[in-house]
């Protein structure tokens, strides 16, 4: 009986405390300020028209070796010649048949044809643990290889490794099993 009551009673204090609560948020609500003006993006539209970029360009393919790849960024600008252009803030995933994934980001990307050159900060990750950095890699897009020629830093499960090149390939010409070889004077610092 009492219980009754007490649910009768809030049936009729609850909505009428929710209503008093609205009608105070709109009499004590702030009133349009109508010099206030709508936030625009500061470009020229004359540039904008003029120029020729794509945004969030994303291009996905399969290699010669069946490597599945993807290319994706912020900005692809066209260049000069057919078949060339230039991409911001790009990552590059490669997906290899035998299970051995990389994932690359860089700052900036030059496309020639087949070939992608990546720069600006380039840290590869691969799915076994490894972290490459080098200031540039070279990767093609037919054949599904990555490639530094200049030293890289290695941070491996083990421990540190430099090397004066490093190469993400087939094992073999048409072999879907892919390898990381780090040649050219490489060093280790093993860390159990």
């Amino acid at each position: 009986m009492l219980r009754s009551r007490i649910v009768a009673w809030l049936r009729v204090i609850l909505p009428l405390t929710a209503l008093a609560l609205l009608s105070v948020l709109f009499l004590l609500g702030r009133k349009p300020e109508p010099d206030a003006t709508i936030p625009y993006a500061n470009v020229d539209p004359q540039e904008l028209a003029e120029r020729q970029a794509v945004t969030n360009p994303t291009y996905t393919g399969v290699t010669s070796n069946g490597s599945e790849l993807t290319i994706s960024g912020a900005e692809a600008v066209p260049g000069k010649n057919s078949g060339e252009g230039s991409v911001s803030t790009v990552r590059l995933t490669l997906r290899a048949q035998d299970g051995r994934a990389a994932d690359v980001s860089a700052g900036s990307a030059e496309l020639k044809d087949d070939q992608v050159t990546l720069g600006d900060g380039v840290r590869m990750t691969t799915a076994d643990g490894w972290v490459v950095t080098a200031p540039q890699f070279d990767a093609s897009i037919a054949e599904g290889t990555l490639r530094a020629d200049r030293e890289v830093n290695v941070r491996a499960p083990f421990g540190d490794l430099t090397a004066g090149q490093m190469e993400l390939r087939p094992t073999e010409p048409g072999n879907p099993d892919h390898i990381l070889d780090l040649k050219g004077g490489v060093r280790l610092i093993y860390r159990p």
